[in-house]
């Protein structure tokens, strides 16, 4: 494999004079690493997609909007928030499902120094209602369902104006999205600090309260550049390893967006690099893997972005032997590791497209790492090496750096990390110090910077005190035949303190015994790291917005069965 090449090629572009120029700058109070060449605001990134002219932007269902005509309701929107007296650091919420208003709302705020707060589309009346007193917007748009509840929530009657998206018949005092849309007006003239607020993104914390990130313009625009280098830099790599040369004039991108847009997955790396290159996004009301493959045939899709457990729904569906798939480049995975088993299908079933992945948190504006084609099938356990603007480093618990190759907290230092949590000091320095943001996440480092995820901390399952990663068992499980998908969970025991349980769906048409999937996994991994508990589900197992498992609910459903037992 070319990893020499790689790292010719990383440091050359990350180097003096190079496209992805690597310096340090004191960013609020830090020493840090940033992009020399990157753009001082999102403003300065948006503005400059108006060369894409009348190239196909926003599609959804039988909608069609253009980047001239986004760039025309983009400015109608900056211009009446302006004249609702919205001011540069105040902010905007955000709350409804993926329609084409969403992102022209956000860039609105984002060009003008408004901060957009973008709700969770699946939060309860009383979830909405603690996220909006926490971050207290100026101006709510809502579609029906999220207008619903909204108005169940009496205490935030008259604290902001709120615009109706999408709804027929409006209830009094909800603004409709029309008069907003046929307002006219230039964008406003602002100038905006890189160090202000992008926007505000919640943690998709399955318990307590979710806490508000601070994304930064310097933190998306350095998210940005890290997914262009990550593009750049394998393709010098592979190009002159291989001496085969991408094509002179490589296809405008298309990505079918397939997660939520409140989350950075679908907003800060999809959104951002598809429209950074001049692409089309294909936006899905919810997720469903045939219609997937439907809308990538339609529109010939280039990529399609998303959580593993898609990309092997995708594979797995019976519509996919039908289907033309051949437009697909990469099918990628991101909130979650991939199992190694995904990345060989995805090379072997789709030919055209390349398997991808990238590892990040809200916390850090999008991407720690990325890794695609060769290399990601060279090493399918990998999450690739860290992004030219961060440090990265191994710790053990009481923060003291590890042996390379050895497992321990991974912590990043950088310019795409988060300024902190809005009204949550203590929180705030628990999850950063001194610029290193503690990521919660064990990994090692290999000798060419190559970052593993061992796993989640709060997801292992510590078994008579050894340490079982949920993540290495759920791939054993999947190349178990017939299954569809499988979350791997701990349970309370008497004896071991926890056991290991493992919920799984079959593939229409197949079935297996828990015997034999215990058996299976016997001959595969070590005795203690085998599943005690097998239950098998006929539904879709319980995930959350951003499409990750909720372990939570499913460890909650198995301890109340094993104490009534």
């Amino acid at each position: 494999m070319h990893y020499a090449e790689l790292r010719k090629a990383a440091a050359e572009l990350t180097g003096p004079g190079g496209q992805f120029e690597i310096v340090e700058a004191d960013v609020l109070g830090q020493r840090l690493r940033v992009y020399r060449n990157a753009p001082p605001s999102v403003r300065e990134f948006w503005l400059s997609t108006t060369a894409w002219g009348d190239r196909p932007y926003l599609l959804y269902q039988d909608e069609r909007i253009t980047y001239a005509q986004a760039h025309a309701r983009v400015n109608a929107v900056a211009a009446w928030l302006a004249d609702q007296g919205v001011k540069p650091g105040e902010r905007v919420a955000i709350a409804m499902r993926n329609y084409p208003e969403w992102l022209l709302i956000y860039w609105a705020c984002v060009s003008t120094g408004i901060a957009v707060v973008g709700m969770n589309a699946w939060w309860t009346a009383e979830e909405m209602d603690y996220a909006l007193k926490d971050s207290r917007p100026k101006v709510l748009f809502a579609d029906a369902e999220r207008l619903e509840r909204f108005q169940a929530c009496p205490d935030l009657a008259g604290t902001m104006q709120v615009v109706g998206v999408r709804i027929p018949e409006l209830p009094a005092g909800v603004i409709p999205w029309s008069e907003v849309a046929a307002h006219g007006g230039a964008m406003p003239q602002v100038t905006i600090d890189p160090d202000s607020d992008a926007c505000i993104f919640y943690t998709s914390g399955t318990t307590g309260h979710p806490k508000g990130a601070q994304l930064t313009h310097r933190g998306c625009v350095a998210n940005l550049m890290n997914l262009l280098y990550a593009g750049a830099s394998s393709a010098l790599a592979t190009e002159r390893a291989t001496g085969v040369a991408p094509p002179a004039e490589p296809p405008i991108p298309c990505l079918l967006l397939t997660t939520p847009l409140f989350h950075v997955t679908a907003n800060n790396c999809g959104a951002y690099g598809t429209t950074a290159l001049g692409g089309a996004l294909v936006l899905m009301y919810k997720w469903e893997a045939g219609e997937a493959l439907r809308l990538i045939e339609q529109h010939r899709c280039t990529s399609m972005s998303g959580v593993p457990v898609m990309s092997r729904e995708i594979i797995n569906h019976p519509d996919f032997a039908t289907r033309d798939t051949s437009s697909l480049l990469a099918l990628s995975g991101g909130g979650a590791q991939v199992p190694p088993d995904l990345v060989l299908k995805i090379e072997e079933k789709i030919t055209t497209a390349r398997p991808t992945t990238g590892y990040g948190m809200t916390e850090t504006c999008g991407i720690i790492t990325s890794l695609g084609g060769d290399f990601f099938v060279d090493r399918p356990s990998s999450a690739g090496p860290a992004m030219p603007n961060f440090a990265v480093k191994c710790v053990d618990d009481n923060g003291n750096e590890v042996p390379l190759g050895e497992p321990g907290e991974l912590w990043v230092k950088g310019s795409s990390v988060i300024k902190g949590y809005i009204n949550r000091p203590d929180a705030t320095a628990q999850t950063i110090t001194d610029g290193w943001l503690h990521t919660g996440d064990v990994a090692r480092l290999d000798e060419d910077g190559f970052i593993y995820i061992v796993d989640r901390k709060k997801d292992l399952v510590i078994r008579g005190g050894e340490n079982v990663s949920c993540t290495e068992v759920e791939a054993c499980v999947y190349r178990a035949p017939g299954v569809a998908e499988c979350c791997v969970f701990s349970v309370p025991d008497v004896r071991l303190g926890e056991e290991i349980a493992v919920a799984v769906v079959m593939k229409a048409g197949e079935s297996l015994t828990a015997e034999a999937l215990i058996a299976h996994c016997t001959d595969h991994m070590s005795k203690h790291k085998v599943p005690r508990y097998v239950r098998f589900f006929t539904d879709p197992l319980p995930r959350n917005a951003s499409g990750k498992f909720l372990r939570r609910e499913l460890r909650e459903q198995l301890a109340g069965e094993l104490e009534g037992a």
